[in-house]
């Protein structure tokens, strides 16, 4: 087996402000122009994005929120937990990975808005995945969560939110 290291040097991944590693992969040529996408977007987006994601067990995806539907592809490496709060509160898991059999996702789409962070279950472990953003993926639409906000706002998700927040 590949190890995160591999990964990150073959795939030549940098360090994400969320935590982990990536690249961009894909970025399409066609806008979308500011008048043919909703209010919440500042000026023109891409059609569509792609990235290359590497989380390691010694990390975490941090709680955060885009303003776009950002769809996760299991690729390669050991099971990750992937946390979402919706818009109304109510906190989910997706357990993403290899094992079909154990109801791990190949792929998952977090909607528009909903807060979310990852980990990876194995001590050791890492996992590579895709991540597709549609409309497609600006840093201006994301939001690293405020850890005493993000609790203030979901009181009942206080323990998780202190474990996948910086």
């Amino acid at each position: 087996m590949k190890t995160a290291e591999f990964w990150i040097k073959q795939l030549d991944l940098l360090k994400h402000p969320e935590g982990g590693f990536y690249k961009e992969t894909y970025r399409a040529d066609e806008l979308i122009a500011k008048n043919g996408l909703p209010d919440r977007y500042t000026g023109a987006r891409s059609f569509s994005t792609a990235i290359y994601y590497l989380l390691q067990a010694s990390d975490f995806s941090a709680f955060h929120r885009i303003k776009s539907d950002e769809t996760w592809h299991f690729y390669q490496g050991t099971a990750l937990e992937l946390f979402e709060i919706d818009l109304n509160g109510k906190l989910s898991l997706v357990v993403m990975g290899p094992n079909a059999e154990a109801d791990m996702q190949l792929q998952h789409t977090v909607k528009a808005g909903y807060w979310f962070a990852a980990r990876v279950l194995q001590n050791n472990g890492y996992a590579l995945m895709g991540c597709t953003v549609a409309p497609g993926f600006d840093f201006e639409d994301f939001e690293l969560a405020n850890t005493q906000d993000l609790k203030n706002k979901f009181p009942s998700h206080q323990k998780i939110i202190s474990q996948l927040c910086r």
